[in-house]
């Protein structure tokens, strides 16, 4: 398929800046895949939809404090750094995007917090706007790691707020969430709250837990018309034993997965067989799903509505079927629902 096709018009006005006041209360369009027909619901409808021996799987990843403002040495120009993946532990290196980066040159030395404690020198340049850094701290690995976030902040994206606020402390994180490692909130496990899964649990429905660090490159532009020759970043996953075999034994029962989010489509279709059973796994996953796919897992997906010409919108319609989910798009903007990651209204897609 065409990157074009997956243009709509959307206005400032039709993003979501704060989320509900509770977790489950916000906004959710049913989409049946098999018949396009299309229902407007509560998240915490979701409930109505399962049976006993059905298994949601989360993606438990945890957002860090990834953002950081530092100076420069002698100029003390104002330096915005974003953490994007820690290379190695022992010698504090950092893989990160740096702005302004035309002032960020090999052998520079940033400087970190109130008293400028926290200091990193640049060691090598990656891309444009990358750099590899070099943390200069005596200490132990972990209070360098709580030095470091501690001059942190979390990474909401600017396009929502310019600056986090106390609610994203709480609201910024699943309430599952607890594999810190993260630059990005998989967002479609926002909503589901404490008394939610407690009704899950009395209705004897399964939640299983994977692992998938968002990075950056979850959210790259797309500049190739042709979607085939899109690359994406690799992104580090885990699936337990424990996980793999909940999610079989729930497809060998005839039960239904639901897979929570894009991030746990694109985890469970990377070590799949080709019997569709999923096997445990520990590495990293490029995988770039779009029309046509044939998913070997998942039997529905719960995900958040997406911008325009975004890989995740690509994914969706991978699941739901292009039509489908671009005929759910326009409803769900003429019926005034929400759409951006964290804070959006949210799409279902059954069977």
């Amino acid at each position: 398929m065409k990157l074009s096709q997956f243009n709509f018009p959307l206005t400032i006005e039709q993003i979501a800046k704060y989320p509900a006041k509770f977790r489950d209360e916000s906004r959710l369009l049913v989409l049946h895949k098999a018949t396009g027909e299309i229902e407007h619901k509560q998240f915490k409808d979701i409930i109505n939809y399962v049976e006993a021996g059905d298994t949601f799987v989360f993606n438990d990843t945890k957002v860090f404090k990834a953002r950081l403002y530092g100076n420069k040495e002698k100029t003390g120009a104002e330096i915005e750094v974003f953490l994007l993946r820690e290379l190695n532990r022992e010698q504090r290196l950092w893989d990160v995007l740096v702005d302004p980066a035309r002032k960020i040159r090999i052998g520079n030395k940033l400087y970190f917090g109130e008293d400028d404690s926290l200091v990193a020198e640049v060691i090598d340049n990656t891309t444009s706007r990358g750099r590899t850094l070099r943390f200069l701290y005596d200490g132990s690995y972990e209070e360098f790691r709580d030095a470091l976030f501690a001059v942190g902040e979390l990474p909401v994206p600017k396009w929502i707020r310019t600056k986090p606020e106390e609610i994203d402390n709480e609201r910024f994180h699943n309430i599952f969430a607890r594999n810190e490692g993260a630059v990005a909130t998989p967002a479609a496990g926002l909503h589901f709250s404490r008394e939610l899964f407690k009704r899950m649990e009395i209705r004897d429905v399964n939640s299983a837990f994977l692992t998938l660090h968002m990075g950056l490159g979850h959210f790259r532009k797309v500049d190739v018309e042709d979607l085939s020759k899109h690359k994406m970043d690799s992104e580090q996953m885990i699936i337990t034993e424990e996980t793999a075999e909940l999610i079989n034994n729930t497809k060998a029962a005839g039960h239904r997965v639901f897979a929570v989010g894009i991030t746990v489509n694109r985890a469970l279709e990377t070590p799949v067989t080709t019997k569709g059973e999923v096997k445990p796994y520990i590495g990293w996953t490029n995988k770039f799903i779009f029309p046509p796919y044939q998913f070997a897992v998942a039997d529905a997906l719960v995900t958040n509505f997406h911008m325009p010409l975004s890989t995740m919108l690509m994914s969706v319609a991978a699941f739901g079927g292009y039509d489908n989910v671009m005929n759910a798009y326009k409803v769900a903007l003429a019926e005034g629902y929400q759409l951006r990651r964290c804070n959006a209204d949210h799409l279902m897609q059954l069977f």
